[in-house]
């Protein structure tokens, strides 16, 4: 009854609480929020001045006593005081879009594998942020509920997430997690290799927006049409303002070792994989999600590699968000997917 009652009264809202993006869905309204997981802090005062898309823009630019910083590295809480002021920030720009009476239920997605240190720390800064009820779920579950793979059912389902800080590579049947990997090979890693790239072979010095820009815009991971891009930066050698010229090539170049690490991570959950696991993937594929997954290529790269059918999912960047409002739909059905406390992870 007072389950019914809460309902009526008070908001769901799912997070998907991303090192590079975070995304809030609100029940019955869809995706309301996507902004960077950014927060401009005053150091003078420890005032929070910005959080969100206003303050990635202050990235790289800020006078010494304001520091724009990712409060989450790898996925997890790295400032757990900034970290609050961020969810608190979200939770309450969305509860207020449709304003109910009682404190919202909150879920979050956090990356598998995490420690239960890791887990209390989520859930101790959405309770703080505002929340009345806080239910965490692994990310790579809450994708696959996003899609709409079987999890339920006794078929194996392969997903590979691949955000800013972490990839997770999880094999899912019959509502468990049945082999999962998490690895520290993501967007922020592929934006590193840039950098050092555009450092060791032009002498060239760019700040890590630069580097994303570059990534996106003629990133790839097998040849394909030619393409190049213009990057200003400073020269390591004068000091000075300078512009370079890079193309696809060099780009693939750049990232090569760490798509090749993110190869041999998928190849290794396959290989400790049950065979009866396995030969279903082999028929149903691999589900790519995650803002990685528009990487240009890699769907083909892994189906070359792997021998298996490999498909990028509809809209991957909101995939894991998606799948904490289907829960929400119904929460008891999917109880047993659900993190709890930080006691519940399933052991490794």
């Amino acid at each position: 009854m007072f389950d019914k009652f809460y309902k009526l009264i008070s908001n769901d809202i799912g997070i998907d609480l991303g090192t590079s993006n975070t995304l809030v869905y609100l029940k019955g309204h869809g995706i309301v929020i996507n902004e960077p997981s950014v927060v401009a802090v005053n150091m003078k005062t420890n005032q929070i001045l910005a959080v969100g898309t206003k303050a990635k823009e202050m990235l790289g630019r800020t006078p010494g006593h304001i520091k724009a910083v990712r409060p989450l590295v790898d996925g997890v809480i790295s400032d757990f005081e900034v970290t609050e002021e961020m969810l608190s920030y979200l939770i309450n720009k969305a509860d207020k879009m449709f304003k109910k009476w009682a404190r919202p239920r909150v879920l979050v997605g956090v990356p598998s594998g995490i420690t239960n240190v890791e887990i209390r720390a989520v859930y101790d800064a959405a309770r703080s942020a505002g929340a009345r009820e806080v239910f965490l779920i692994e990310e790579p579950m809450s994708a696959a509920i996003g899609i709409r793979l079987p999890i339920k059912e006794p078929v194996g389902s392969m997903i590979v997430d691949i955000g800013g800080g972490t990839t997770d590579v999880a094999v899912i049947s019959l509502g468990g997690i049945v082999k999962s990997k998490n690895l520290k090979i993501a967007g922020d890693k592929l934006n590193n290799d840039i950098i050092t790239y555009m450092r060791d072979e032009f002498k060239l010095l760019i700040g890590e927006s630069t580097a994303e820009k570059v990534k996106i815009s003629i990133g790839s991971v097998i040849p394909g049409g030619y393409m190049e891009e213009e990057v200003r930066g400073r020269d390591l050698l004068t000091g000075l303002p300078r512009e370079v010229v890079v193309n696809d090539a060099d780009i693939r170049e750049a990232i090569s070792g760490s798509i090749k690490w993110l190869v041999d991570g998928i190849k290794d959950v396959l290989e400790t994989t049950p065979p009866e696991i396995l030969s279903d993937i082999m028929y149903r594929g691999i589900y790519l999600s995650g803002g990685g997954a528009l990487l240009s290529g890699l769907d083909k790269l892994l189906q070359n590699i792997l021998k298996i059918p490999v498909y990028v999912v509809d809209d991957p960047l909101s995939a894991v968000a998606r799948g904490t409002g289907v829960v929400f739909e119904d929460i008891l059905s999917f109880n047993e997917v659900l993190i709890k406390n930080q006691d519940d992870l399933p052991p490794r």
